[in-house]
């Protein structure tokens, strides 16, 4: 940040950021997108069908790493007011990044523990042992979040900071679109390490071979976490360029402060909502897909977790035609409302395919969803950057983070609850059944459902509105004491 007795105009010209540096960017995103294929692709699978873990409880450990998202505002205004190893975004990216591979191979550890006692219970004899031990899971994916929150956030923050509005809708498509990349690789790399497991293969050989890959990720994380973001601060970022004087690091924007910024204008809380349930159309399916595929395909660990590379490829086109082309010519909110619609359509899709049982036709499915999501993440993101003040970039970063954070957590969850009410309503008890399919495919209407929705609240945000009455949002929290 820059002191009240320097002016902004008088600092340097910054070059323009570089389509290599963009990429180089995106190296973070694989990382990450490799650790979500990890997590959420192969603990969630593992946990409900080699563990016989209860859908509702491992998808409520596995959520916890969300509910831990309003951390996400708090390392948002830490990173906009205080230096981290010599720098405001880069210090909390790498910490970030160190701390989430550490705790991903304890959590690893504690799940074969819990694993070990429901073995030797049963399903549905739990003991104050096994709650236990799924508590202290549950804590241990908290943990979790609060390091993805610690650097993801700046990492977005960081984003802003480095780019202007005419070339923030290409950044967004390389590095989502690099994102997906990682969740492909990730993929990739759990089908070639977990290849010689077959689907009924014994825990002991689960055990040994998830052991290997959770030490393997978790170092070329942290490796392409560095890589990604060594020097890009210094050279490109505009965060000192677009302060004003008030803000300087000895008077931070507090969390209190924060709130109030975001709860007086009116436009920061119909997008939060708008954000909510788009997250909630994205993600209901993500913590049962794996399962789906298992259950209803008869897939094994490895080929299951590849059903992640079909969604990130279809993926990884939507973000890069969107950002490049569909956004320029028609804009932002058609582009965001055109794939909504389209992503409820190929949730039809999905459940179609498990009533044929046809492999390769859920694959297309997935396919389209990746593609469809494609366009709604890159319309999206690009309106939520233009949705945020240089002022306090951290924190408004931080407010949408928070609450794509607590939607994918809610998703998450319901997703479980909803494929074990599914179960029960349709008596779903045989291995590639219909019932089963109609579990699921609950799961999947109301995914549709909800998108649905989140078309109707986007038609209500405006960013003209926001930028007008955002400005002096800012001015009065800033004014006003804690």
């Amino acid at each position: 940040m820059i002191s009240g007795n320097l002016s902004a105009k008088h600092l340097p010209a910054l070059p323009e950021i570089t389509l290599f540096t963009m990429m180089r960017l995106g190296l973070f995103q694989i990382a990450l997108g490799m650790m979500s294929v990890l997590v959420f692709g192969v603990l969630n699978r593992i946990l409900i069908k080699e563990l016989h873990v209860p859908g509702t409880i491992a998808t409520l450990v596995l959520a916890m790493t969300l509910f831990v998202a309003p951390a996400r505002v708090w390392f948002g205004q830490m990173s906009d007011t205080k230096l981290l190893f010599g720098h405001y975004r880069t210090g909390y990216i790498w910490a970030g990044a160190a701390s989430l591979s550490v705790i991903v191979i304890l959590a690893v550890q504690v799940m074969w523990k819990l694993g070990d006692n429901v073995r030797a219970l049963g399903t549905n004899d739990w003991t104050a042992e096994t709650y236990g031990w799924a508590l202290l899971l549950g804590i241990i994916f908290g943990l979790y979040g609060l390091a993805v929150s610690a650097s993801s956030t700046p990492f977005a923050t960081l984003l802003v900071d480095v780019t202007d509005e005419n070339n923030r809708s290409k950044i967004v498509a390389i590095d989502w679109s690099m994102l997906l990349m990682g969740v492909i690789a990730g993929a990739i790399t759990i089908s070639v390490v977990l290849k010689p497991l077959e689907s009924n293969a014994s825990i002991a050989n689960v055990q040994q071979q998830i052991d290997r890959l959770f030490l393997l990720v978790p170092f070329v994380v942290c490796t392409l976490a560095v890589v990604a973001t060594w020097g890009v601060e210094k050279k490109y970022s505009r965060f000192a360029q677009r302060q004003k004087p008030a803000e300087s690091a000895d008077s931070p924007v507090g969390l209190k402060k924060a709130w109030r910024i975001l709860n007086t204008n009116r436009q920061t809380k119909i997008f939060f909502t708008f954000l909510v349930f788009m997250t909630l159309g994205l993600f209901m399916q993500d913590a049962v897909l794996e399962t789906y595929g298992g259950q209803v395909f008869g897939m094994s660990i490895g080929q299951s977790a590849q059903l992640n590379a079909f969604f990130g490829t279809g993926t990884v086109v939507g973000l890069l035609v969107t950002g490049f082309l569909l956004i320029p010519k028609i804009g932002k909110q058609r582009s965001a409302r055109w794939g909504c619609s389209l992503v409820a359509f190929s949730m039809l899709l999905v459940i179609a395919a498990g009533f044929t049982q046809n492999v390769n036709f859920l694959k297309l499915a997935l396919l389209f969803f990746g593609l469809f999501s494609g366009v709604v993440t890159t319309s999206a993101l690009t309106l939520m950057l233009d949705l945020t003040l240089p002022e306090t970039a951290g924190t408004f970063i931080g407010a949408w983070g928070l609450s794509q954070a607590l939607a994918k957590g809610i998703a998450t969850i319901l997703g479980g609850v909803l494929l074990d009410i599914g179960k029960k309503i349709f008596g779903a008890t045989d291995v590639a059944s219909n019932n089963l399919v109609l579990a699921y495919g609950l799961v999947f209407t109301l995914q549709a459902v909800v998108m649905l929705i989140a078309i109707k609240l986007l038609g209500r945000v405006n960013i003209n509105e926001f930028k007008v009455a955002g400005g002096e949002a800012v001015k009065a929290a800033i004014e006003l004491g804690d």
